[in-house]
């Protein structure tokens, strides 16, 4: 009997971690090892941010999903990972510390014949001074990037409409809070989301709502841009971005790099190297990603870390790692099979991978300060390489000389649709297609996209076609009749 450990359930690791269940049934052994005791389908955290959404709309408990499906779940930490084992006994295992279950505070080991690294990233709070404040989230600034975070937002955000209501003037801000930020697109979404409820509150006209970013450009989200088909005609995100933005009269600041929060306001540096401040009563500012800080060490007990991750926290996997300038770089650089190369029974999937170098053009300032996004690899892509890498690993319990499966993500398409606002008849989102998520230059010369697969529409339809997939997602994600018919 084969165990296989997942280390982490998000959307990667409960992808990989189902699948690789279903495939190998009963005669092998799958573990979760994941903090949380909920599932939360994050897109629509923005949602609850706005008060669209409660909590129990977005989460479910994941024991009882897990004990259905016959997988060892353990609500805990992974401390550290030891691919060598111990001296006198090569079982490589990882070390854990529980958080719920009974037994939070306990440590515990977990042998493993292959490993998944599904951890996701730490939300990196204190990358930026006043940001969240680490455990005193919330002091300045509030965030989306949990269930928990969003319902904070949401009663925040409700307390500014009263005072809006009241017939005060506001300031909102809404963006990135460092310059090495991903996730561009939650705090697209939200921003859009505030303005409609704003809109809906009667205290548009009393709000100063604006966008600060660390983008180069508006519509860079992380890739680079991208050029797509709109109603028959091939556009640009960035200009498709900032007429949603002059549309609804919102301002934006790009190229910002947020280096300091105050109370009721942020200090930031430009590409240019000019400084400045502004102020909000109300902002959220998505946090700068790191891994979450695994260690690993050998059979000696050495340290390993270096060997096993790249200086930011994730995994080296089957990527060229090599420094090169951005006239170099090739959609071939990107990993295609999320292995390890120093330890072919160990993965890593979603987020918790090290990407070889950034998707948009690297930028700093003339004060030397990187600002530009780092390349997003949260939902459609996370859960095809997810499942990508459980089978894989499924065909190799069966056959060690098994070939392994491949989702580069230079060679795949992602679907993402951002909402600019929820409601029955006047909801509106923004749907796009993007092929492929990291451009091939070579193959798509001018763009490095196929604008034959990169296209997007905005209106209500876009609205209930993300409203579907919040009900259809979280169907399968619970296992559900059909589950693993509905795509990632």
């Amino acid at each position: 009997m084969a165990r296989i450990v997942v280390m982490g359930g998000g959307v990667s690791g409960h992808t990989a971690a189902t699948f690789a269940k279903k495939w190998l049934g009963k005669e092998h052994e799958v573990v979760v090892v994941t903090p949380n005791s909920n599932w939360n389908w994050i897109p629509s955290n923005i949602w609850v941010g706005v008060g669209e959404m409660k909590k129990k709309d977005v989460v479910f408990p994941l024991a009882p999903v897990y004990e259905k499906a016959g997988i060892d779940y353990r609500q805990a930490k992974a401390v550290s990972i030891h691919p060598e084992g111990k001296e006198g006994d090569a079982t490589p295992y990882i070390t854990i510390e529980y958080t719920g279950q009974g037994k939070a505070g306990q440590s515990d080991e977990i042998t493993y014949d292959y490993l998944i690294n599904a951890t996701g990233p730490k939300l990196n709070f204190g990358a930026t001074p006043g940001l969240g404040e680490g455990s005193q989230l919330g002091k300045y600034t509030v965030s989306v990037c949990t269930a928990d975070h969003a319902v904070h937002a949401n009663e925040e955000l409700q307390k500014i409409f009263e005072r809006a209501k009241a017939g005060e003037k506001l300031k909102i801000l809404v963006g990135t809070g460092h310059g090495l930020c991903t996730c561009q697109g939650a705090a697209f979404e939200y921003i859009f989301n505030i303005d409609h409820e704003a809109k809906k509150a009667g205290v548009r006209d009393n709000l100063e709502i604006k966008w600060i970013s660390n983008e180069a450009f508006l519509g860079d989200f992380g890739m680079g841009g991208l050029h797509m088909k709109v109603g028959g005609y091939v556009v640009s995100s960035r200009l498709f971005a900032e007429s949603l933005f002059a549309e609804r009269n919102v301002p934006w600041l790009i190229g910002a790099h947020v280096n300091k929060v105050e109370e009721g306001k942020v200090h930031y540096e430009l590409l240019d190297g000019s400084t400045g401040t502004e102020e909000f009563d109300f902002a959220m500012l998505i946090p700068p990603f790191a891994g979450v800080g695994l260690k690993a060490y050998d059979k000696a007990g050495d340290d390993i870390t270096d060997k096993l991750f790249a200086p930011n926290g994730f995994m080296k996997v089957d990527a060229d790692y090599t420094p090169k300038p951005y006239e170099e770089w090739k959609a071939s650089d990107w990993p295609r099979t999320y292995q390890n190369p120093d330890y072919k029974n160990i993965f890593a999937a979603g987020i918790a991978f090290a990407p070889p170098h950034l998707i948009s053009r690297p930028m700093k300032s003339p004060n030397g300060t990187p600002i530009n996004p780092t390349p997003p690899r949260t939902g459609m892509p996370a859960g095809i390489i997810g499942k990508a890498v459980a089978k894989s690993i499924c065909d190799l319990i069966k056959d060690p000389n098994a070939k392994l499966h491949e989702a580069s993500m230079a060679e795949m398409g992602a679907a993402c649709v951002a909402s600019a606002g929820k409601g029955l008849l006047d909801g509106t989102a923004a749907a796009m297609t993007v092929y492929p998520v990291v451009p091939d230059f070579e193959k798509y010369p001018g763009t490095g996209r196929d604008t034959d697969y990169t296209f997007g529409e905005i209106g209500l339809a876009g609205h209930w076609i993300k409203h579907i997939l919040h009900y259809m997602f979280i169907w399968k994600a619970k296992l559900r009749p059909g589950w693993t018919l509905i795509p990632e």
